[in-house]
C-alpha cells in the first residue's frame, strides 16, 4: 500500500467537514444479500457521517442473464435516478476460461448497463469484483484448471470485472483484491462461512469498506463495526478496504465517469503553488482557507498572514462531485526560514491518544524546537530542547482531531508533518 498513511490523514480531515448523500442499487445473489451487505455499508456510512439510500434484488445463484429479465430488477433499475448500480455475477461465471466469459457472461453486462444508463445518464454502473473460493473451485477444476486454487480463481476474477468495466465505460469496486491482501498477510481473519464461498461477517464488513471508499471517497477508519468483530480486526479490515481503493483510484474508476479529488502543492514561504491531480472532472474549484477562491486547473497563491489553513479542491463532471483536503501551514516566524525537505521525523503512534514519540533524522544541529498546532492554525504545545534525536511529548490534554507537527532546528523549519489525535481510544 503506498502512502497509506498521508491518505489516511487527509481524508480524516474530509471526513471532519463533508457530509454526502449518495443512493445505491445492489443487484446480484447470496454473495451481496448474505450479512446483509447493503445494511452494513449503510449502517457504517451513517457512523462516519454519511447517508446511504439502498435497495437491492439478489436472489440466490442468480446470473447477469437472469436478471436482465427479472421484472423486480428491471422495475428497481427504473425505481429513481441512482448515483450508483452495483452488478455481481454469479460467484464462479467470470472466473471461467476468456472464450465462455464473453459469451455467458459480457453480453448480459452490457446489456444491464444499457439498461441502467437508459434510466438516468448520470448513475455509474459499477462492478462488484468478487473472490475466489477459499481452496478453488473444486467442482470446475478438471474443466478449467486456472481455477483449481484460490489464486487462479482470483485472478481470473480479477481480469474479468476489470474487462466488464472497461468494456462499459464503468468502475470496479475491487472486494477481491482487499480480500486477497487480507488473506496473506492476516490470515487469522476467518473471512469466509463454512462453505468456503460465502463471506463471514468479517468478508462482508470488508466489502462494506471498499464500497465505502469506492462510492463516498473517504476511509472508512474510525468507522462503527458489528459487535461480534473485535476493535482490532476491524480496524485491519477499513485499513485495507480503503486503501485497496483510495491508492489506486484511476485504476478502479478510470474507466468510468466518476470524477475524483486530488491535488498537491510545494511551499515556499507564504507562497504555495497547487498541482491538480484530479481525474474525469469537468470543472474544480479551489477555497485556499482564507476567503479566496480560484477556478483555475493548478493556481499559485500567497497567503497574508500566518496560520495553518484547510485548502479545498472541489471536482464535478457535472452529475458527481468530490472534494479533497489539505492544510497549508504558514509560520511567518520572524528569523526562520523555510522548511527544508532534506531532514524528516517520524512521530508514533499515529493516530496517537496521550503520548506521542518523535524521532528526528538526517540532521545534527544542537538547538531544536517542536511546535504542534490544531486544526484551525493555534499554537498548543511548544517544546524546545538541545542535543536530542528522540524525545516525547504529553498530548494527553488536547481534543481529537487533526494537527501539524512542526520541528525547527537552528532557526530553520525542517519537518512539518501531520497528526491524529484519537481521545476515544485513552
Amino acid at each position: 500500500m503506498k502512502s497509506i498513511i498521508r491518505i489516511i490523514l487527509l481524508i480524516l480531515c474530509a471526513n471532519q467537514l463533508s457530509a454526502q448523500t449518495t443512493s445505491v442499487l445492489f443487484i446480484g445473489n447470496s454473495y451481496t444479500y448474505v450479512n446483509n451487505l447493503p445494511q452494513t455499508l449503510a449502517d457504517l456510512a451513517l457512523s462516519k457521517g454519511d447517508t446511504l439510500i439502498f435497495d437491492s434484488s439478489a436472489p440466490g445463484g442468480y446470473t447477469f442473464q437472469l436478471h436482465t429479465t427479472n421484472a423486480t430488477t428491471v422495475s428497481k433499475i427504473n425505481q429513481r435516478a441512482w448515483d450508483y448500480v452495483v452488478l455481481q455475477e454469479q460467484s464462479q461465471m467470470p472466473s471461467f476460461p476468456p472464450s465462455q466469459v464473453s459469451s455467458d457472461t459480457y453480453p448480459y453486462a452490457a446489456r444491464l448497463d444499457s439498461m441502467i444508463v437508459a434510466n438516468d445518464s448520470c448513475t455509474e454502473t459499477v462492478f462488484y469484483m468478487t473472490w475466489g473460493r477459499q481452496n478453488g473451485d473444486s467442482s470446475n477444476c478438471a474443466f478449467y484448471p486456472p481455477i483449481c486454487t484460490y489464486n487462479g480463481m482470483q485472478q481470473r476474477l480479477r481480469e474479468s470485472y476489470l474487462q466488464m468495466a472497461t468494456d462499459n465505460h464503468a468502475s470496479a469496486a475491487p472486494v477481491g483484491v482487499a480480500w486477497k491482501h487480507v488473506r496473506d498477510n492476516y490470515p487469522s481473519i476467518g473471512l469466509y462461512q463454512s462453505d468456503q464461498s460465502h463471506p463471514s461477517i468479517y468478508g462482508t464488513y470488508l466489502a462494506a469498506c471498499v464500497f465505502y471508499a469506492s462510492f463516498f471517497h473517504k476511509t472508512p477508519i474510525g468507522a462503527s463495526f458489528p459487535s461480534n468483530i473485535s476493535s482490532v480486526d476491524a480496524l485491519v479490515l477499513q485499513t485495507i478496504g480503503g486503501a485497496t481503493v483510495l491508492d489506486s483510484l484511476a485504476l478502479w474508476q478510470g474507466q468510468g465517469d466518476i470524477p475524483s479529488a486530488s491535488f498537491s502543492f510545494t511551499q515556499s514561504g507564504n507562497g504555495v503553488q497547487f498541482n491538480n491531480n484530479s481525474e474525469n472532472a469537468v470543472t474544480t474549484t479551489w477555497n485556499f482557507g482564507d476567503t479566496n477562491n480560484s477556478s483555475i486547473t493548478s493556481p499559485q497563491h500567497t497567503y497574508a498572514g500566518i496560520g495553518q489553513y484547510t485548502v479545498s479542491l472541489t471536482s464535478t463532471n457535472g452529475c458527481k462531485t468530490f472534494k479533497a483536503y489539505d492544510t497549508i501551514q504558514v509560520t511567518g516566524m520572524t528569523g526562520v526560514n523555510a522548511i527544508s525537505t532534506s531532514s524528516s521525523i517520524s512521530i508514533f503512534p499515529n493516530p496517537a491518544t496521550s503520548q506521542l514519540n518523535v524521532e528526528i533524522k538526517g540532521t545534527s544541529a544542537n538547538k531544536y524546537e517542536l511546535r504542534l498546532y490544531n486544526a484551525i492554525g493555534q499554537l498548543v504545545i511548544s517544546k524546545s530542547f538541545i542535543n536530542q534525536q528522540s524525545i516525547q511529548m504529553d498530548i494527553a490534554s488536547l481534543d481529537s482531531g487533526l494537527y501539524n507537527l512542526i520541528l525547527i532546528a537552528d532557526n530553520s523549519v525542517i519537518a512539518n508533518q501531520k497528526l491524529v489525535i484519537n481521545t476515544s481510544s485513552r
